[in-house]
């Protein structure tokens, strides 16, 4: 099966955001960097590509100029093991610009939408009944980060 890298348009931050990305992630790391030449259409010299590893999976930024912006059509989803990795990624990607946005959404500095979801919310989903199931929807939905606590009261309220 053929290798699939996800390739991120930016206009002309690839470099901070592979270095922003790359701090955030255990086990990541900018791989290379591809200068624009004289043929363009960026300036001769300047990063038109980085390359970089999110905890072993490859990614690249583009610096391709104004033309596309991020929507929430794309987002990458966090699995995460408990309440203070959820925290730990939501606090980290919502910084120095980011916005939260609704069960779980949030959308980074740079405008890319990130899914950050407590690996124990399939867990309630799953071990709830019709009653319980939507409870713990009506709650999620009432959030921006997940509350796994919230979640597991909302399944156990009577």
């Amino acid at each position: 099966m053929p290798k699939t890298t996800p390739c991120l348009w930016f206009d002309d931050e690839g470099e901070e955001a592979a270095a922003f990305y790359t701090s955030v992630f255990p086990n990541s790391r900018v791989t290379g960097t591809v200068p624009y030449t004289e043929a363009g259409p960026g300036e001769a010299g300047t990063t038109m590509l980085v390359k970089f590893e999110l905890d072993g999976q490859d990614f690249q930024a583009i610096n391709g100029g104004p033309l596309f912006t991020f929507s929430e059509a794309i987002s990458f989803q966090i699995d995460c093991e408990d309440q203070d990795e959820v925290d730990y990624y939501w606090n980290a990607l919502t910084a120095d610009g980011g916005e939260e946005t609704q069960c779980g959404w949030l959308r980074d500095k740079f405008g890319l939408s990130w899914q950050v979801v407590p690996t124990a919310l399939a867990e309630i989903f799953a071990s709830c009944d019709a009653q319980a199931s939507q409870r713990v929807m009506q709650a999620m939905l009432g959030m921006t980060r997940i509350d796994i606590a919230a979640l597991q009261a909302a399944k156990d309220a009577d």
